[in-house]
């Protein structure tokens, strides 16, 4: 009776590569934590990891010991503490970073900030000594803040490369193409909304006049749908009721990320994600827009793209916000001791 799902095919969405075999190191820094373990299994899964390394402050052995007995290639290793970080780091070519604390109800992203600051800071600083070439994905939030404080901690050790270095925000994407394929009645894995700006609140901007396939709406459900994908994480964390924010569709976001990232770094061409990152693109330092990506990250920022005058208006409304946040990360680390 079980013939049939002895042997599954490990496919998950049109952007979780499988075709491909590769022999890429990835690390995963809060592999513990509620993002950590699905994320770290769908990577485990993946034909194009071949080496992924676990780090956590706590728990990682046994997360590392349970992945381990899956029968896919990747070899795991389970690190714990400080002690074992630059081990878990030494050799990796990406390393994905979902460590710090969740939100709970009542709490805004940038309530994270003290805490997760002083965490991403302090592995930053790890991956500067021991992967400084690696590409370095940051999931932890407030990811607005969290990506100069990635840059300005690499800069301090002349190892900041802008090219390599993404603010996760995959998880507006994959919101946007659900809720557009809900009104619609399409299939959301066939639907594609670039999401630009930043990775809270009224950053997030949904681009839905760049919808693949083209849909139209009226102004009022328009108005909504932006503001439910804006603010889905808090949806999320109200239907959670205190137990956590977006865990499984962070995790899930996270490895469609990372997979993209592996195909392009393979040689792939024509792989785009959105992705929040050193830009030149508006007036802000740091902005999410599409990226065409390559061997070495980054090869081409595709920018905006044609604006609806409604979409022109969500991006002024933006900038004050994020060059606040930007700020913040930065002046974070200069004030570090």
């Amino acid at each position: 009776m079980f013939s049939c799902i002895a042997r599954p095919a490990i496919h998950l969405s049109r952007n979780f590569s499988t075709s491909v075999q590769s022999n890429a190191r990835v690390a995963v820094l809060g592999a513990s934590g509620g993002i950590g373990q699905p994320l770290s299994l769908l990577l485990k899964n993946s034909p194009l990891v071949s080496q992924l390394s676990l780090f956590d402050i706590a728990h990682t052995p046994g997360v590392a010991a349970d992945l381990s007995h899956i029968e896919t290639r990747a070899h795991v290793t389970g690190h714990l503490g400080p002690d074992q970080l630059g081990e878990c780091l030494k050799g990796c070519e990406v390393v994905v970073i979902p460590a710090g604390v969740p939100r709970k109800p009542g709490m805004t992203r940038d309530d994270l900030f003290t805490t997760n600051a002083t965490i991403v800071a302090n592995l930053a600083d790890a991956c500067a000594r021991h992967c400084p070439e690696a590409m370095i994905c940051v999931i932890a939030n407030p990811v607005n803040s969290t990506i100069p404080i990635t840059s300005e901690v690499l800069k301090k050790h002349g190892v900041y490369n802008p090219n390599r270095v993404f603010g996760v925000t995959t998880l507006d994407i994959v919101r946007a193409n659900t809720f557009v394929g809900e009104l619609k009645g399409l299939d959301p894995a066939r639907v594609s909304v670039p999401v630009i700006g930043g990775h809270a609140g009224k950053t997030i901007i949904p681009l839905i006049s760049q919808c693949t396939p083209k849909v139209d709406f009226p102004q009022d459900q328009l108005a909504t749908l932006t503001s439910r994908i804006q603010e889905a994480g808090t949806e999320v964390v109200k239907a959670k009721a205190g137990a956590g924010s977006a865990t499984l569709s962070m995790a899930y976001a996270g490895a469609r990320f990372v997979f993209s990232l592996l195909d392009a770094m393979n040689g792939k061409e024509g792989v785009v994600e959105c992705s929040f990152v050193r830009s030149e693109e508006t007036e802000c330092t740091y902005f999410s827009t599409p990226l065409l990506l390559g061997k070495n990250g980054i090869e081409k920022n595709l920018g905006l793209g044609k604006l609806s005058p409604f979409e022109e208006k969500l991006v002024a409304e933006a900038m004050s916000e994020l060059k606040g946040s930007i700020k913040k990360g930065e002046d974070f680390v200069k004030n570090m001791k």
